[in-house]
């Protein structure tokens, strides 16, 4: 009879003897999972459906807003010109960036709502017809 292989490390069992370790991947990645399911029906308040997209574009507003008092110094004061002109734009533009980005940010949030509120319709009437 032959010998089953010894391992690299020289213990006695082969690899295919050790036992297999579960792994929790598959429901882990579901309960990770950001998206809702269709079946669950609780109602979310407009706070916490907004509530990403309005903290984005009020840090953008405030942003664009400190931008904008950096480049009007840079009119008015003369002894660091320099910096005020090279920063100042740079708050413009980061801040007018997440502005516009939380602005987009809200249709697509409500598109989204209809399609679910349109799924959960759907799948309500394939339920009461094929469940019969």
């Amino acid at each position: 009879m032959e010998n089953p292989p010894k391992s690299p490390d020289g213990s006695e069992k082969s690899p295919q003897s050790k036992e297999l370790i579960p792994s929790n991947t598959g429901s882990t990645l579901c309960m990770s999972s950001r998206s809702e399911s269709v079946w669950t029906s609780t109602s979310r308040s407009k706070w916490d459906i907004y509530h990403k997209p309005v903290i984005v574009v009020s840090v953008g507003a405030a942003i664009f807003l400190f931008g904008v008092v950096i480049t009007s110094l840079s009119c008015f004061l003369t002894k660091n010109k320099k910096v005020y002109k090279m920063s100042g734009p740079a708050f413009l533009s980061l801040g007018l960036m997440l502005l516009v980005c939380g602005l987009v940010w809200i249709p697509i949030i409500r598109k989204k709502q209809k399609q679910r509120q349109k799924s959960q319709f759907l799948q309500s009437l394939k339920s009461f017809f094929f469940n019969r």
